[in-house]
């Protein structure tokens, strides 16, 4: 079922004040940072911290977790028991099969996919328009909701390469219900042609052979790579020698985490915050902090 405004937790000020983010490993989260930000800003007296949570624990944390919780928000790899654990999802999520925000109400817990707009939002701001085609890195619940962005943006064929083809069927799935033409090659076996996006949805520290990552920098155009706590990957170094433009994803994280904060005040992303300029203003300043 999807979340709509009438399922809102409440106000900020009401009593369920604490909020973490969930994942394996989490230590290098700036999404601490992004949240306590964006509470100083509103003048919201909420608590965010980390939890490190491995798949097979998932369940149990949740459980355990008292009245005082107001929300989660997950990272790798816990998206899809994160959707799991919804009793009500958001459109996207349902599309996705992921989500990386609950919203903790009651008994129930709202579940929000906010990567999807959070990456649209962000490419946008790196110029990223009228895109037709485009190349996906990595087969997981990131690149799922990769491809939801890249269809939102206008492209009509993605290549998707994976360490296992097979893996990317549930891609292939997807893109038949989005319109989006999906072919599939191994990470060594991409023939796809010059593309002018490249999106690398890979884990940060995932291996790649240097000659693999160096063709596909060749002809990839802008490297956008998820990952921003091991900088470079081992793409951004491969694009970066070739002279190519590459970014990393905290913009994405920026873009979404504005989105699980209007979920976890109102209980729907589409409302803005108050003042949300400033917010994001300071958000993005906090990003930039040593």
């Amino acid at each position: 079922m999807t979340a709509t405004t009438a399922d809102a937790p409440g106000t900020p000020g009401a009593e369920a004040s604490v909020l973490e983010v969930w994942g394996d490993p989490i230590a290098h989260s700036l999404s601490p940072r992004l949240h306590a930000a964006a509470y100083r800003e509103l003048g919201w007296a909420w608590q965010y911290g980390r939890r490190r949570v491995a798949a097979d624990e998932f369940a149990a944390e949740i459980a355990g977790l008292g009245l005082a919780y107001r929300g989660l928000s997950i990272t790798f790899p816990l998206k899809a028991e994160a959707f799991a654990a919804a009793t009500r999802l958001d459109e996207t999520s349902v599309l996705t099969g992921a989500a990386n925000t609950l919203v903790l109400r009651g008994g129930e817990r709202l579940g929000f996919n906010t990567d999807v707009d959070g990456l649209v939002a962000d490419l946008t701001e790196q110029g990223v328009a009228g895109l037709a085609e485009a190349r996906i890195v990595g087969a997981g619940a990131t690149a799922t909701s990769a491809l939801v962005a890249l269809a939102r943006l206008g492209a009509d064929r993605v290549e998707v390469l994976a360490r296992r083809p097979e893996a990317a069927a549930p891609l292939v799935g997807l893109g038949e219900r989005l319109g989006v033409g999906i072919s599939v090659a191994t990470l060594l076996g991409s023939d796809g042609g010059p593309v002018p996006l490249t999106l690398s949805t890979l884990p940060g520290g995932a291996e790649l052979p240097a000659d693999a990552a160096a063709r596909l920098a060749g002809d990839g155009g802008l490297l956008y790579d998820v990952v921003y706590g091991h900088w470079p990957t081992v793409l951004a170094d491969a694009w970066q020698r070739a002279g190519a433009p590459a970014v990393d994803g905290r913009g994405m994280l920026l873009q979404q985490a504005v989105r699980q904060i209007r979920a976890f005040a109102t209980g729907e992303v589409t409302e803005p915050l108050p003042r949300e300029q400033d917010v994001v203003a300071v958000m993005r300043s906090a990003l930039m902090e040593d």
